[in-house]
C-alpha cells in the first residue's frame, strides 16, 4: 500500500525505536515502504518518513530494493562530498559529508543478522547514510555547516532565498590533507626530541636530526600551501564561513610555532 510521505517540518520523523518482534508486519510494511518508494520515484525512504516509528528503511541500489533493519555503522572510510536531496526537505539540495566505505551490520525482514561491506557505489553509501541520520534522531541538514542549515531552515519557512549549492563550504576539504601531514610531521619531531634518553649510535642520531630539519621544512612548505588553497576555496565558496583568513592565519601560526620550536629544540639536543 502506498503511504503518504512526511515532509518538513512534521518532527515525527525525529524519534523512532528498534524493531524488536519480527512478525508479518515487519515484512508488510518493507512492502509498503517499497510500493511507496516505487510510486514516488524515491532511492531510500525510512519508516519514520510514513509515520511508523521504526528503525527500519529501504535503499535502492540498480533494480533491487534492500531492506534494512536496526542497522549499524562498524566502520567507515574514504569520506566524500554528496550532492544530496530528500523527500523530507522539498526542492532542497545540500551538499553533505558521507563515507564512500562502510562495513555495517543489521537484521532482514525475518530478524536474521546480516553484514554488508559498501565500497564504490557513492550514491547508494550516501543513500544508506541518510537513512541512518533519521534513525539517529536528524536529517542530512545536522551534517552541514551551522550558518548553511539556518539558511536552508528559512528559506523553507519562507523567510529567505534558497542558498545555492555552489555557494556551500565542504565540510570535507582538500586543504585539511595539509594539516594532517603537517600535524604528522611534528608528532614524529616531538618524538625525536626522545632520542637523549635511549643509547643510540652517532650515526642514527645524525640521520634522526637530518629528518627534523627535513620536516621542519615541509611543515613550512605545507602551511604555505595551505594558505593558497584556503584563499582558493574562500573564493571559490561564497558562503565558506570555515575559510575566513582569520582561522587559517590561526592554523598556520599555531603549526609554524611548534615547527620553530621543535626545531630549536632538536638543535640544541641533537645538532
Amino acid at each position: 500500500m502506498v503511504k503518504e510521505v512526511i515532509v518538513y517540518p512534521d518532527d515525527r520523523i525525529l524519534a523512532c525505536g528498534d524493531v524488536r518482534g519480527f512478525d508479518e508486519s515487519v515484512g508488510r510494511l518493507f512492502d509498503d515502504i517499497i510500493e511507496t518508494m516505487k510510486h514516488h520515484d524515491l532511492d531510500a525512504l525510512s519508516a519514520m518518513q510514513v509515520s511508523h516509528p521504526f528503525n527500519m528503511f529501504v535503499v535502492k541500489r540498480g533494480e533491487e530494493y534492500l531492506e534494512f533493519a536496526n542497522p549499524s555503522i562498524l566502520s567507515k572510510d574514504k569520506p566524500f562530498e554528496a550532492e544530496e536531496t530528500s523527500s523530507y526537505y522539498p526542492d532542497v539540495t545540500a551538499v553533505v559529508p558521507r563515507y564512500e566505505k562502510m562495513k555495517i551490520v543489521y537484521e532482514d525482514r525475518n530478524g536474521k543478522t546480516c553484514y554488508m561491506d559498501i565500497d564504490g557505489d557513492k550514491h547508494f553509501a550516501a543513500m544508506f547514510q541518510q537513512m541512518m541520520d533519521f534513525s539517529l534522531g536528524g536529517t542530512m541538514l545536522d551534517r552541514i555547516d551551522k550558518n548553511q542549515r539556518e539558511k536552508i531552515l528559512a528559506a523553507l519557512e519562507g523567510k529567505g532565498l534558497m542558498p545555492q549549492t555552489g555557494d556551500v563550504c565542504p565540510t570535507f576539504s582538500n586543504k585539511d590533507y595539509f594539516v594532517s601531514f603537517s600535524d604528522k610531521l611534528l608528532f614524529f619531531m616531538g618524538l625525536s626530541l626522545l632520542t637523549p634518553l635511549f643509547k643510540f649510535e652517532k650515526s642514527t642520531v645524525e640521520n634522526i636530526y637530518t629528518f627534523d630539519k627535513i620536516a621542519f621544512v615541509s611543515v613550512l612548505l605545507l602551511m604555505v600551501g595551505f594558505f593558497f588553497y584556503a584563499q582558493y576555496e574562500a573564493k571559490k565558496y561564497k558562503q565558506c564561513s570555515s575559510c575566513q583568513i582569520g582561522n587559517n592565519i590561526g592554523v598556520i601560526i599555531k603549526r609554524s610555532v611548534a615547527a620553530v620550536a621543535l626545531a630549536t629544540g632538536a638543535y640544541f639536543l641533537l645538532g
